[in-house]
């Protein structure tokens, strides 16, 4: 796979100063001369006629260059059966993103791009969705690739499959952290850390740091391979950001909305997706898929309790948060406008007869308390941060709180809106999730009755609960199951990713767990596998 290097940054004078450590640049030939087609290619807004297409290409002369893409059956390209044309240059950092029309349905096409002088890129496969009648479909979902933390094995493995129809990524692509706040130094796994090391505040940075990334041969190996429905979460951006600003922002840093601007445009550029923030996606007649936008255009600021643990009376006072601020509708994830949008979606693909509503969610919608013993675990090593956050999660469970604000817990009246339409309109409801970097199946309940299933993803490599705890992972999955009511099982300590069968009768997801993301290696095995009967709406 193509990469740059230094002094490819240097060339092409969009990117700003900068440089990859992820090895293997220096086999690639157009590493000297910083030109050429980057970053070899995706794929994604996958329909049943149409594809989107992605490369990056800059021309020797560093201007502008008008691309075109190819598609065929066959990976000679004998016969050109579809393809299409557009200018790029520094205004969109050199990437490009064609649509191509009049393709076939439930179809594996071979794509390249051709450069004005001929040159080819690498060629990737992409397929469209199916029509009709579908037997089978299987996807692969991601989420939660932090770069320093290891090797995306995760992606590796999924590459080297050939029953998987798309792939889906729930968010947290990317990680904005500056080198060595997150993970600290001595977590880094060699060769793995990002440009720039700087944390991203400015276009140039967010840019330098997807370069980086797209350079990973795993990732690049995932994206030619299969097309990827993606949406972002909160690291794209900033730690646990809403409409109006992040946790990782402070006012001295840069202007959040220049921030959050900068941030949507590197992803647009460098993201085979649409600039629609929220779309749906027809799988024949047995599925409805939808991706979701639930962090920068209609967030509600997290509630934070951390004041409530300080007052006089601290059980008063997180009373009436819960019995008060908490329960406000007007705390949003999404916003009136989406909320209507997916509920009517939902709807018509319910009339429309598909089998399966499926939603992705960049954060985990299945209700979570902290276990009482839950202080118990807390490793010697722990930090304060964490030990305090074990302690408030354990008081706020008692009231019948969660621990974290920064998912659906954190906006019940939401989470109830979101469920009840579903009920109502008699969907047969998959959420899949990710963000918790944990694996989770829940059974989602509402009004006393099933609602739907969601299988929560583990990250590909950022750590989970293992970082904090020093108890068997195991026990700490059973305590867990036993504290929460709608959890079904779970994962603490284990990296991969989830892959969902779906058939007209019954979705099965398995979560594949990588050995080890300290090496390079795509070794992985099922940790679990949970099903849903068409009907049921709770797991077998």
């Amino acid at each position: 796979m193509v990469a740059l290097d230094r002094r490819s940054f240097l060339l092409t004078g969009s990117l700003g100063l900068g440089a990859f450590a992820v090895p293997g640049f220096a086999q690639s030939p157009n590493v000297t001369s910083g030109r050429g087609f980057t970053h070899s290619v995706a794929s994604g807004e996958p329909g049943s006629d149409t594809m989107l297409l992605w490369t990056r290409y800059v021309p020797a002369s560093g201007d502008s260059a008008e691309l075109r893409v190819e598609l065929s059956e066959t990976p000679d390209f004998a016969r050109v059966v579809s393809g299409g044309s557009q200018i790029t240059g520094a205004w969109r950092d050199f990437t490009a993103k064609i649509t191509v029309d009049g393709l076939k349905p439930n179809r594996r096409y071979h794509f390249r791009f051709v450069a004005p002088d001929g040159s080819f890129s690498p060629v990737g496969t992409t397929k469209t969705l199916p029509q009709g009648p579908v037997d089978r479909f299987r996807t692969a979902t991601f989420s939660c690739s932090n770069m320093p933390y290891g090797f995306f094995n995760a992606y590796a493995h999924a590459a080297a499959r050939d029953d998987l129809d798309l792939a889906i990524h729930l968010g947290d692509y990317l990680y904005e952290y500056k080198t060595g706040d997150y993970p600290a130094a001595k977590d880094q796994v060699a060769g793995r850390v990002p440009l720039p090391a700087t944390e991203l505040l400015h276009l140039a940075d967010y840019r330098i740091r997807y370069a980086s990334y797209r350079s990973d041969p795993d990732l690049q190996r995932l994206h030619a391979k299969l097309p990827m429905i993606v949406q972002w979460d909160d690291h794209e951006s900033a730690n646990d950001s809403w409409e109006g600003g992040a946790e990782n922002h402070q006012a001295e840093e840069s202007d959040w909305k220049a921030r959050r601007a900068a941030s949507i445009q590197a992803y647009r550029e460098w993201m085979p997706v649409s600039d629609e923030p929220w779309k749906a996606y027809e799988v024949g007649t047995l599925a409805t898929l939808f991706r979701t936008e639930t962090r920068l255009l209609a967030r509600t600021k997290q509630a934070d309790v951390a004041p409530l643990f300080r007052a006089a009376d601290p059980i008063a006072a997180l009373k009436a948060f819960r019995d008060g601020g908490w329960m406000d509708p007007a705390a949003t994830m999404m916003g009136s406008q989406q909320e209507s949008w997916l509920s009517h979606a939902i709807a018509t693909s319910v009339r429309a007869g598909q089998r399966w509503q499926v939603v992705g969610f960049g954060t985990v919608m299945g209700r979570t308390i902290m276990p009482p013993e839950a202080p118990g675990w807390l490793a010697a090593t722990a930090s304060e941060r964490a030990k305090n956050r074990i302690l408030a999660g354990v008081v706020a469970a008692k009231l019948g709180l969660p621990f974290n604000f920064d998912s659906w817990d954190g906006y019940p009246a939401a989470r109830a809106r979101f469920l009840h339409a579903a009920q109502t309109v008699g969907a047969n409801l998959i959420v899949l999730s990710g963000d918790s970097h944990n694996a989770w199946a829940f059974d989602l309940g509402q009004d006393g009755k099933p609602a739907g299933v969601e299988f929560a993803g583990h990250g590909v490599t950022s750590p989970g609960y293992e970082s904090a705890f020093a108890l068997d992972p195991k026990l700490i999955a059973a305590a867990a199951v036993r504290a929460n009511a709608e959890l079904k099982w779970c994962d603490t300590s284990r990296r991969g990713y989830m892959a969902m069968t779906l058939t007209p009768d019954s979705a099965t997801n398995d979560w594949i767990m990588v050995d080890t993301i300290k090496t390079s290696t795509p070794a992985a095995s099922i940790g679990h596998s949970a099903t849903v009967r068409r009907g049921r709406n709770v797991m077998a």
